[in-house]
């Protein structure tokens, strides 16, 4: 899984259920009951991605069940109460679908979903069908990598590019994704680079220096 950047495709969910646009009501209630989710893509008929469709859009239906809304109510709320009355899956979907490409970064992905403010992007192929899921808890993975590994990559992407030995002498220590770079080094004007190369390096929690120039004496 590791290795960077990382991709959408290393951390979605490939097996993915979905309904069709077709789909009624009690359909997408049971499917959304049946595998344990909060939100089915909507699919065409030659399984394109057309929309999402989720609990919060199934809800006015019961809200407005037994309830009469005033005019005020009725002009602010004119797409859940619209929703109220819908049957269908391509109805109650939220349309267009928010889709990302399986070659997409992490920190892409990451980025759409706070632009849209979504907790899961449909993952699509070049034609726009269905390839799988990606939500938030998909993009916090990288997070459960083990320190050696990020530590093993900060040394060798990092600290071999910015500080080769002999010209400086620099340790690597990864603790719970919090890398520590120690040591003395030639040209201390590259630590700010350093911490955004770091930071870059997926997994990484925080980066911390004890680093010394070149005319620092030794402790």
């Amino acid at each position: 899984m590791y290795g960077t950047p990382h991709t959408v495709s290393d951390v979605m969910t490939r097996a993915v259920a979905s309904v069709d646009r077709t789909a009624s009501f009690k359909d997408i209630v049971r499917a959304l009951q049946q595998h344990k989710v909060s939100a089915l893509p909507v699919v065409d008929g030659v399984g394109r991605v057309v929309g999402m469709v989720s609990e919060a859009d199934l809800l006015p239906k019961e809200e407005f069940r037994d309830s009469d809304p005033d005019r005020r109510t009725q002009l602010r709320r004119l797409s859940d109460l619209a929703k109220a009355g819908s049957v269908t899956a391509g109805e109650l979907m939220t349309s267009p679908a928010l889709a990302v490409r399986g070659e997409a970064t992490l920190a892409q992905a990451a980025r759409e979903m706070a632009r849209a403010r979504v907790k899961r992007l449909a993952v699509v192929d070049e034609d726009g069908r269905l390839e799988g899921i990606v939500s938030r808890a998909d993009l916090l993975k990288v997070f459960l990598r083990e320190d050696e590994d990020i530590a093993r990559e900060v040394s060798r992407e990092v600290v071999a590019y910015l500080f080769p030995a002999p010209d400086a002498e620099v340790r690597v220590e990864v603790d719970e994704g919090v890398v520590t770079l120690g040591g003395r080094v030639r040209d201390t004007s590259l630590v700010p680079v350093a911490a955004r190369m770091v930071r870059a390096v997926e997994g990484v929690v925080d980066v911390r220096f004890d680093l010394d120039g070149p005319g620092t004496p030794a402790a």
